[in-house]
C-alpha cells in the first residue's frame, strides 16, 4: 500500500498537466465532428496526445483504415521501445497482466518517472503512478468536449503547452543530480534540432525522429558514460 501511496504521489503533477492538455484535444475532437462521450471514450481507450491528435484528424478526414493503422503505429512505435527499457527494470512480482497493463499506461511523462526512480518497479507503484495521470487524461478529454466553448480561444491554446513544462520538471532533477543524464538528453536535443532544421532529415516523420533521437542518445549514453560496475552492483543492493 506505501508503494501505491507513493506512486500516486509521483503521479499527480503528470495527472494535472494531462488535464490541462487533454482539454485541449476534447475541444479538437468535438470541433472535428465527435459527440462528446465518443471524445471521452477515445481518451479512455489510448493514452497517447500525438496519436489521439493524429486519430481524429484522419477521422475528420474520412481516412481509411490502414490510414489509421499506418499513422498510429509510426507515431507510437517509441513507447514499443520504453516498454522494454521499463521491462527490464520491474521487480519479479511484475507478472504478464501486470506487463499489459503497463504496455497501456506507459507515456514519455511516466515512463520518465518509473526509470528515475531508485531500485526496482512494482506493480503497485506502477498502478498508482499511472492511475492520476489516466484519470487526468480522460476526465480533461469529457471537460473539454463538453465544456470547451465556454473559455476564450487563447486560454485553450495556452493549455496545450502545459506538457512541455511539465516533462522538463521530471527530468530536470535527474539531470542536476547525474551528470552523465545530463550529456545524454542535451546530445538527444541535439540529435532533435538536426532531425527538424538540417532538409536531409527533415522529411522523416515525428514519430520516427523521436525513436532515432532516442535509441542513437541512449547508445551513446552506454558508451561513452556507462555505469560502473561497482555502481550497478549498489543499485541491486539498493533493491
Amino acid at each position: 500500500m506505501r508503494q501505491f501511496i507513493q506512486g500516486i504521489k509521483d503521479g499527480a503533477a503528470i495527472g494535472i498537466g494531462y488535464l490541462s492538455v487533454s482539454f485541449t484535444f476534447g475541444i479538437a475532437a468535438v470541433a472535428s465532428g465527435l459527440s462528446w462521450w465518443e471524445a471521452a471514450l477515445v481518451s479512455a481507450l489510448n493514452l497517447t496526445s500525438a496519436g489521439q491528435f493524429a486519430g481524429i484528424t484522419v477521422m475528420a478526414a474520412a481516412g481509411s483504415y490502414i490510414e489509421m493503422a499506418v499513422s498510429q503505429f509510426v507515431i507510437n512505435l517509441r513507447y514499443a521501445l520504453m516498454g522494454i527499457s521499463l521491462s527490464q527494470k520491474t521487480d519479479r512480482k511484475f507478472g504478464t497482466p501486470q506487463k499489459l497493463a503497463l504496455g497501456f499506461c506507459i507515456t514519455d511523462e511516466i515512463f520518465a518517472v518509473a526509470m528515475s526512480r531508485k531500485g526496482e518497479v512494482g506493480s503497485r507503484y506502477f498502478a498508482g503512478l499511472a492511475l492520476l495521470p489516466y484519470l487526468g487524461w480522460t476526465l480533461g478529454t469529457l471537460a473539454g468536449a463538453i465544456c470547451g466553448d465556454v473559455l476564450p480561444g487563447n486560454v485553450t491554446d495556452a493549455l496545450g503547452i502545459a506538457i512541455y513544462g511539465m516533462f522538463i520538471a521530471i527530468i530536470v532533477p535527474a539531470m542536476k543530480q547525474d551528470g552523465r543524464v545530463l550529456k545524454v538528453t542535451l546530445l538527444a536535443v541535439a540529435l532533435s534540432c538536426c532531425m527538424y532544421y538540417l532538409p536531409l532529415l527533415s522529411g522523416i516523420s515525428k514519430g520516427f525522429s523521436i525513436i532515432i533521437c532516442a535509441v542513437a542518445a541512449s547508445a551513446a549514453g552506454a558508451v561513452l558514460f556507462p555505469m560502473e560496475e561497482e555502481e550497478g552492483r549498489e543499485a541491486q543492493d539498493g533493491k
